[in-house]
């Protein structure tokens, strides 16, 4: 059974989790991994959920503040012998419902064209492609999507 926690980034199982979501993300995206990383910082984030199967955490997900009323999705990761099993979408919709709880109405994300299973995740969630924002305009390997979570 999956458990997720509402946390902060002082958490010290999403920090391990983030630890191998950077691992894989450097091997992914290689060269542009120092680009990517600069914006990808853990520490300060208030909004962080950790799933958990049984005592293990196997996944996580964050946001923080984009625009008013507005989050930025980030460092979504689950661990590859945990995938398959919904467990990405729920940390998601956790994310969605307590930005919504806070007043958000919509959230951004960026992820990149080498993560084709995290841009499938979106779309089944109800994201859609945006023009790329802030540091990613102009950024070959970018995808930056969109959700209303207004109720």
């Amino acid at each position: 059974m999956i458990k997720l926690l509402r946390t902060d980034s002082d958490n010290a199982d999403f920090l391990q989790l983030v630890a191998l979501l950077d691992e894989d993300l450097a091997i992914r995206d290689g060269a542009e991994h120092a680009f990517y990383a600069q914006f990808n910082k853990t520490t300060l984030l208030k909004n962080v959920v950790v799933a958990y199967d049984g005592e293990t955490p196997v996944g996580c997900g964050a946001f923080k503040p984009f625009e008013e009323n507005t989050v930025e999705i980030k460092r979504m990761f689950v661990q590859p012998e945990h995938r398959g099993k919904g467990i990405a979408g729920m940390v998601l919709g956790e994310l969605e419902r307590w930005a919504a709880e806070i007043n958000s109405t919509t959230c951004v994300l960026e992820t990149g064209k080498k993560q084709p299973e995290a841009i499938r995740l979106y779309e089944r969630s109800g994201y859609r492609v945006m023009p790329s924002y802030g540091q990613y305009v102009n950024v070959e390997n970018s995808v930056c999507m969109k959700k209303s979570i207004a109720g």
